[in-house]
């Protein structure tokens, strides 16, 4: 019988939640704070014109090859999030009116991450100002950061011999230069803003204070959701017709660390454990050469560009 992905979770949950009942584990912990300095942005799908100058201007402060994808061949035109790809701005049209809306979407930098947590050798971590890194000297290649990530960040390089996971770090190499992210930068209609958490906050709440049914929720995506985020979204339709999920406040990393606590206090736990991880990879490596093909397809029509 195959077991997908998320049975395999509600297995591990069930097993984890059972162990902690029977060994008085308490779920419960204080929740993770932001840094006082901690950066971020603001983006307001109120005043995105769609223009993507941020995309061009992330590839190229970045460093990462044009994706052509949707383009076939002719401009940088990526699909969606990938390995060369870590900004992205794409159009929904909502279920309400047929209304059209932008959305940007690059790494939320949440105060308490899942991907942190279901990273075995903390190959992603949190750094200065709150940014969530990268450190290629740790990671194994597991992905369990991509499986952890309720909003689909993390992306693996399938076509290189040595692979990164690939998600925006805030261009934090411009940051110690005294830059600021190369999309806050470009925007030609301040769409998307730079700023410490708290100053963004202030300022989204100012907006929405001083624009009465301008937005569709009087509320700032990413001040509680997950436990909060250093990335705040404003918007004039509901934030899950832009693909933002609905979460609690309390973040998913602290589910993690509740399982990693329970899971490793027994054996017959982690035996179940590894059998399900196996079977998850197994899965996933099904597709490996399908995903490298494409992948190396697309770097192809990027470097005759």
């Amino acid at each position: 019988m195959k077991l997908g992905r998320r049975a395999a979770l509600q297995v591990l949950t069930t097993g984890a939640a059972g162990a902690a009942l029977s060994r008085g584990v308490s779920a419960s912990e204080k929740p993770v704070e932001a840094p006082v300095d901690a950066v971020g942005m603001l983006y307001d799908a109120t005043l995105c014109i769609g223009c993507k100058a941020c995309e061009v201007a992330c590839s190229r402060a970045n460093g990462l090859p044009p994706d052509p994808g949707a383009s076939g061949g002719l401009y940088q035109a990526p699909r969606s999030l990938n390995a060369q790809t870590k900004n992205i701005i794409k159009v929904f049209v909502t279920d309400r009116g047929h209304t059209r809306s932008f959305m940007k979407q690059q790494c939320m930098h949440c105060i308490d991450p899942a991907c942190v947590s279901g990273c075995p050798m903390k190959a992603l971590h949190k750094g200065l100002r709150g940014i969530v890194e990268w450190d290629g000297t740790t990671c194994i290649g597991c992905r369990y950061c991509q499986i952890a990530c309720p909003y689909n960040i993390p992306k693996f390089e399938w076509a290189v011999v040595n692979p990164k996971i690939v998600k925006c770090e805030l261009c934090r190499h411009r940051l110690v230069d005294g830059l600021i992210p190369a999309c806050c930068e470009v925007c030609p209609v301040h769409a998307v803003i730079f700023g410490t958490r708290q100053q963004l906050l202030a300022e989204a709440k100012r907006r929405i204070a001083e624009n009465p049914g301008r937005y569709f929720e009087d509320r700032v995506y990413g001040e509680h959701e997950g436990g909060g985020t250093q990335v705040f979204y404003l918007s004039h339709v509901p934030f899950h017709d832009l693909g933002l999920p609905k979460l609690s406040d309390r973040s998913l990393a602290s589910g993690v660390r509740t399982v990693q606590r329970t899971v490793y206090q027994g054996f017959v736990t982690p035996v179940l454990a590894y059998g399900v991880i196996a079977s998850i990879m197994k899965k996933r490596m099904r597709s490996f050469q399908e995903h490298a093909e494409e992948a190396q397809e697309r770097t192809g029509l990027g470097e005759q560009l």
